[in-house]
């Protein structure tokens, strides 16, 4: 059911009803940030000229290490250490070993949902979601179910390095969920493949893809036989999950491609990747189970040459297969790949070489580490860019509604069937960033320019607007009067905390003088606005804290 929305170009939540009738708040004036030219100052990547201090390093690692601070967070960052280093290294030790943090009021926001699927094996879910021929909604329940577990964690989890990392192998190994073969599996994919792997090592959590039966339907490649060869996985496996279309050298011959000091094909070619399609032919899904099952009669039995590797014929079930995935997670140019990906998430859209040089070069030391991955990131969050970068990133529309979720201290609870629940989920799809739902396989783009088009922009603006202002059952999804603190009464107080609050640092100066002035509407900004019974005053306060998250410094990391 689609919420019921104001045309482009009102305000959200300017007339609410209150005692059966309507009541149309004043004329608010809002700040000129809600214009085009949140875009240009965006897309510039720096703030205005004047004010191009860097915040403190709390602000840096809680914006890029997780999904912003809630508040107590930067408190609890700064108590680390004696200094940024010493305070930083014990934030990532800590968040790198995720099975040490207490997870409770997770747990406990994830029981009171009442979901359903979350811990069902993947053969039950086949049964039940499959099999069983459900109707629509039960076989779209787990992946329903996980759209809305992911919202949970990333708000409220204290694993927040790893809910940032579990979204990132989400973007690199992008699958569509909402295809009607995949949905009944989502949950498996989720929890088994991308979350179970996320900090661990690179060549089992390819295994986990390529084998699951989501890739499987997603690639085609439960297709892929000896009489019909079907590419699409292999082709993808080569050119975005492991040595990228930097590595591909297009339609030459194999034995023209130039080797390293190794020995090691430096790139590879299309042949590559019709040998490798051969290697993956006969793996498919168990009809009976879901799991991955091996057709040895689909099999390409000859001989194969991949990477200059020669492959007999006859090999034993799964063997071709899994010796291309062996060639390439231990490529040097896929350590590039997934360094230089690991690093435009975690540090800058174009990341500096040095960085990813040396990320690179852990991610080959550690190729046979069970905590490989942990340990590249590590060095990535170590490094002197993390901790000296500032804007050259912005919040894509997921990151931003939950950054705001998080400085608001919402306490939003994402039960399945629930009115409210739908209506934020179908707000969040208008901004072109739903979950899981990004059709094509190189996955939504992890750099700031998609994302300021006025579509997402617009819809981002909508949607921060109805999570402050949109009162449901006497609540509103984000309090912010009830959070502000009772002494706090004039325009200038009450836009100095919820600037501290959402930004964790100092706003831009003219951008503080025109959430002031929105506040005070006119008025003396040190006047008490007497919220305990002004209606308005306490919608403009609601208002006026959103404005923050739409202001260009709530959306740089």
């Amino acid at each position: 059911m689609k919420p019921s929305l104001p045309p482009l170009g009102t305000r959200t939540g300017r007339r609410k009803l209150i005692g059966g009738g309507a009541r149309t708040h004043g004329a608010d004036r809002t700040p000129s940030m809600r214009s085009k030219e949140l875009a240009q100052r965006l897309a510039s990547g720096k703030p205005r000229p004047g004010f191009g201090r860097r915040p403190r390093l709390a602000v840096i690692a809680l914006n890029r290490m997780a999904f912003g601070p809630r508040p107590g967070d930067l408190e609890a960052f700064d108590a680390l250490g004696s200094d940024d280093r010493q305070r930083l290294e014990n934030y990532v030790e800590q968040q790198l070993d995720p099975a040490s943090i207490d997870d409770g009021d997770l747990e406990a926001r994830l029981q009171q949902s009442g979901f359903q699927t979350l811990n069902k094996p993947l053969n039950q879910l086949w049964r039940e979601h499959v099999r069983e021929a459900p109707n629509h909604r039960a076989r779209t329940l787990p992946r329903r179910e996980t759209e809305r577990a992911t919202f949970t964690r990333a708000i409220f989890s204290r694993r927040q390095l790893h809910e940032v990392i579990t979204e990132f192998w989400h973007t690199h190994f992008n699958v569509f969920a909402h295809e009607y073969q995949i949905s009944p599996v989502w949950v498996h994919y989720d929890r088994d493949v991308i979350r179970a792997n996320a900090l661990g090592n690179f060549r089992s959590l390819l295994e986990a893809v390529a084998s699951s039966p989501a890739m499987l339907f997603y690639l085609d490649n439960f297709t892929n036989s000896n009489a019909g060869p079907n590419e699409n996985f292999a082709r993808e496996l080569f050119e975005l999950h492991t040595m990228g279309a930097e590595s591909y050298l297009g339609v030459g011959r194999q034995l023209d491609v130039s080797r390293d000091e190794n020995g090691k094909p430096i790139g590879y070619v299309d042949d590559d990747v019709y040998e490798a399609t051969r290697c993956f032919t006969g793996w498919t899904v168990d009809e009976e189970t879901g799991g991955l099952f091996y057709r040895s009669d689909w099999h390409d039995r000859f001989q194969k040459t991949v990477l200059g590797e020669f492959f007999p014929p006859d090999q034993p079930p799964l063997r071709d297969g899994r010796i291309v995935l062996d060639q390439l997670a231990f490529h040097p140019g896929t350590a590039r790949h997934i360094a230089r990906r690991l690093c435009s998430r975690l540090i800058a859209d174009e990341p500096p070489t040095a960085a990813v040089e040396v990320a690179a070069r852990v991610f080959q030391q550690e190729k046979d580490s069970p905590d490989q991955l942990a340990k590249v990131v590590r060095s990535i969050l170590l490094s002197e860019d993390f901790r000296r970068t500032w804007g050259r990133k912005i919040k894509r529309p997921f990151e931003l509604i939950v950054s705001c979720l998080r400085a608001a201290q919402s306490d939003f609870l994402f039960k399945l069937e629930d009115r409210y629940v739908e209506d934020f989920m179908y707000l969040h799809s208008r901004t072109q960033h739903g979950l899981f739902a990004w059709r094509t396989p190189d996955g939504y783009p992890d750099a700031k320019e998609p994302w300021l088009s006025s579509g997402p922009l617009i819809n981002c603006w909508r949607f921060i607007n109805w999570l402050f202002t949109r009162e449901i059952d006497d609540a509103y999804p984000v309090d912010a009067f009830s959070q502000t603190p009772s002494q706090l009464r004039s325009a200038n107080e009450l836009a100095d905390y919820w600037i501290e609050r959402m930004l964790g640092r100092p706003m831009d100066a003219q951008d503080r003088r025109e959430i002031v002035d929105f506040m005070a509407q006119g008025r003396d900004p040190e006047i008490d606005l007497r919220l305990d019974i002004s209606d308005d005053a306490r919608h403009r306060l609601r208002m006026m804290v959103a404005l923050i998250a739409l202001s260009p410094d709530f959306h740089w990391r």
